[in-house]
């Protein structure tokens, strides 16, 4: 019991350098100046600075090899086709799939990008989750999304959690890892920026705000306060970690609100794809509509 106390007071510790409390109408009130500013941000360039932005995801219960195949060939011919038009960022895939992806891919700088670690739920054994990340990037992952165990986070095993995320953290080594903190399941904007922090603490490249499986996708409330939690995180460390939207993002307004909160809160400087993701795939359909059509 005693060694399990010191662990929680190292967690306790990096987050009382941190506001906890979050003035839900101060947050309310941000979002809804970024929705103003949203519209001033639409044109042209922008809609192709956010396709570059685009984790083009296929989580099917149908998926299957010839159904992969395809959306990678679309990414493809996109490339040949209309090289005036940027690529998307990755495809992003069940682990099963990352051979698929990792072998067909042509198009340049486009990363495969695998869901692993017990996703959707992470309610499965930590040997299960590390070996499935393995097999990914054995398989030619470049980029990995867990999801960070949301009841473990509730019941305050901050210890848990963290030491789970550091040991996947090892295994991807050079790869970019994405952490899921499931904003819809963790109850209050309080909990958001907790297991923000905590994921960045434990090694996260990328702090995500849900899996879009168990329960509400993204929403702007929780995206603003995990922006902020980078930007305090910054302050404190100095280091720069990304922000990715996922779950029901699927047409430009959607895209440009997300798009108009990351450049309020952490500027210019995060509007890329090395900062910034969006995790879609019929927001790219409705994307690429807008710009062929404006030709």
């Amino acid at each position: 019991m005693e060694d399990f106390e010191i662990s929680q007071d190292r967690y306790s510790e990096a987050l009382s350098k941190y506001s906890l409390s979050i003035d839900k109408k101060g947050v309310e009130k941000a979002v809804e100046k970024a929705k103003a500013d949203a519209a001033e941000l639409e044109n042209r360039q922008t809609l192709m600075d956010i396709i570059s932005l685009i984790d083009l995801t296929t989580l099917k219960p149908t998926d299957n090899e010839e159904s992969v195949l395809q959306l990678v060939e679309k990414v493809n011919q996109l490339d040949n086709e209309r090289p005036d038009i940027p690529q998307v960022a990755s495809i992003c895939v069940y682990p099963n799939f990352a051979n698929v992806v990792s072998n067909s891919l042509e198009a340049d700088n486009v990363k495969t990008c695998c869901v692993a670690g017990g996703f959707p739920s992470s309610q499965t054994f930590t040997e299960v989750k590390i070996a499935e990340t393995s097999l990914a990037i054995l398989d030619g992952a470049e980029e990995i999304d867990i999801v960070q165990n949301t009841g473990k986070l509730l019941n305050g095993d901050y210890e848990y959690i963290c030491n789970e995320t550091e040991e996947i953290r090892d295994i991807c080594k050079d790869k970019t890892l994405k952490v899921i903190i499931e904003c819809g399941a963790l109850q209050t904007l309080d909990n958001v920026k907790i297991a923000s922090i905590l994921a960045m603490y434990s090694g996260a490249d990328f702090i995500k705000t849900s899996t879009g499986k168990e329960v509400a996708g993204a929403d702007p409330n929780s995206f603003f306060v995990m922006c902020k939690a980078i930007k305090e995180y910054y302050n404190e460390t100095g280091k720069k970690i990304g922000i990715k939207a996922a779950g029901g993002i699927s047409t430009t307004q959607d895209a440009l609100l997300y798009y108009s909160i990351v450049n309020n809160v952490l500027g210019k400087e995060w509007l890329n794809n090395k900062l910034f993701r969006i995790g879609a795939s019929r927001l790219f359909d409705n994307l690429l509509e807008s710009l062929i059509s404006s030709c």
